[in-house]
């Protein structure tokens, strides 16, 4: 006696059966709202196929159109749907139903046995709030027509979060010894066998046959908060903003706090500090539930950060450090705003806060800078010159011990000047002897000649040696 899939869906135990019944929602939703194919040809649960296909009935009393074959529900409780809204912290569940659709009457000659059966899903490991999360599955078979078949579920969320496989819960469920079998991690790569008898791979046709794949996921949300305070040294007067005096000691903490859902590893702290600040070498703490009682680290935190450990969901650390004020000729008269941002830098994110000192310096009111004149040069930026420095007030001032200019052209100015002076010095020397001479009624022309006559005495005639005593 032929038996019809109505009727071998009526005889479906309750295994199968426990989880169509959480499934009837999806009977009767549209088929073109669903992201499932190939495109093939249907059948009805009346009839079935007349070769090996997968997911084919359009009219299954409890699953509604088999093409739309993944679905989703939280773990343990409601219907299984296609589109479901996840919550950080929470568990769900993704079935997979998988059914032969050959005729009963097929399986004796083999012609309706599905062969190298095979089940693999795929799940995002992030969905972001601003995107919808694609779940699927493909059912495969070497003689089946078509070889594969697929589906899509989806999620979304109100926040960035991480979807987690529960390791070992992937399960199928069946009417056969195969019924709470836990599938292996290929699931989410090359995909696993199913079957019947054994995951061997072989199903033979009709509803009595067919089964789901159930995994689980749990969905966290990375999350954590930083923030920063000041207080003067040693008081824990932990506040936002401190005014403080020029060369002032001040201590900083930061606190992070896990606030997600899951482990965040190597969390790393970085501080900036502003110009006017100093930090105190060696006063850097961590304290957490390995440390209560703080433990020292590496100055690094002011530059390239410090490694301050993994922290669980919920837990956390305060990290405290110790800087100094710049002395009151280092700030600009009046306030002077000091701020310094935190940041924690983790594998979900990095997220910063400040804390500010204010300082005042009291100038007088012709002043730019403590002693110096308001308008002077020194207000601004100082550019040195050859032969000046730039002092502990940022101010130019002429280099101790420095040597004149001498460079060539000041050489050549140099010997220019002093031949000028001679050269005055001379005319006015001879100048005065002329004078004098002529007031004494010396001829002057008379005593040149004279003055060169040593010099000319060899070169003369004797003739010229009586004119020269003449004239002389």
């Amino acid at each position: 006696m032929k038996t019809t899939y109505r009727e071998a869906m009526k005889n479906i135990n309750s295994r199968v059966a426990a989880v169509l019944v959480v499934s009837a929602a999806i009977v009767g939703l549209s088929t073109q709202a669903m992201a499932w194919g190939p495109e093939r040809p249907t059948t009805s649960g009346e009839t079935g196929a007349d070769y090996v296909t997968f997911n084919s009935i359009t009219d299954n009393k409890k699953v509604g159109d088999e093409r739309n074959f993944v679905r989703i529900r939280e773990a343990g409780t409601g219907e299984y749907i296609n589109d479901m809204k996840v919550q950080p912290g929470k568990q769900y569940e993704v079935m997979t139903y998988y059914h032969n659709n050959a005729k009963t009457s097929l399986n004796a000659s083999g012609a309706g046995i599905a062969k190298d059966v095979s089940v693999r899903t795929k799940m995002p490991s992030v969905v972001k709030a601003s995107e919808k999360g694609t779940i699927s599955s493909v059912i495969s078979s070497s003689n089946a027509n078509p070889k594969e078949v697929w589906d899509e579920a989806y999620v979304t969320t109100d926040t960035d979060v991480a979807l987690k496989y529960i390791s070992g819960s992937a399960t199928i469920t069946s009417n056969g010894p195969v019924n709470g079998q836990v599938l292996p991690d290929s699931l989410f790569s090359t995909g696993t066998l199913i079957g019947y008898d054994s995951l061997n791979g072989v199903l033979p046709g009709c509803a009595q046959y067919s089964g789901f794949v159930i995994y689980k996921f749990r969905v966290d949300a990375p999350n954590f908060t930083v923030s920063k305070q000041v207080s003067p040294t040693g008081q824990k007067q932990w506040q936002e903003n401190y005014a403080a005096k020029p060369g002032e000691r001040v201590d900083y903490k930061v606190i992070y706090t896990n606030t997600g859902t899951t482990a965040q590893n190597d969390v790393n702290i970085k501080d900036t500090l502003p110009k006017g600040m100093v930090y105190m070498p060696g006063s850097t703490k961590v304290y957490n539930t390995a440390n209560p009682s703080g433990r020292g680290v590496s100055d690094n935190i002011v530059s390239s950060g410090i490694n301050i450990g993994n922290y669980a969901a919920g837990g956390n650390a305060v990290i405290t450090y110790s800087a100094t004020v710049a002395a009151a000729n280092e700030l600009n008269c009046n306030a002077n705003t000091l701020t310094n941002k935190v940041s924690a830098i983790t594998s979900g994110g990095a997220k910063d806060d400040t804390a500010t000192v204010t300082v005042n310096v009291s100038c007088a009111a012709s002043e730019c800078k403590p002693g110096v004149p308001t308008g002077d040069a020194r207000c601004g930026a100082c550019t040195p010159t050859e032969g000046q420095v730039v002092d502990a007030n940022g101010n130019c001032v002429v280099a101790s011990g420095s040597l004149p200019t001498t460079g060539p052209a000041e050489t050549i100015l140099t010997i220019i000047g002093v031949g000028a002076l001679t050269a005055g010095f001379a005319y006015w020397y001879r100048s005065r002897k002329n004078l004098k001479k002529a007031l004494a009624g010396v001829d002057l022309e008379h005593e040149a000649a004279a003055h060169d006559a040593p010099k000319l005495l060899k070169a003369r005639t004797d003739s010229h040696v009586e004119d020269d005593k003449k004239d002389f």
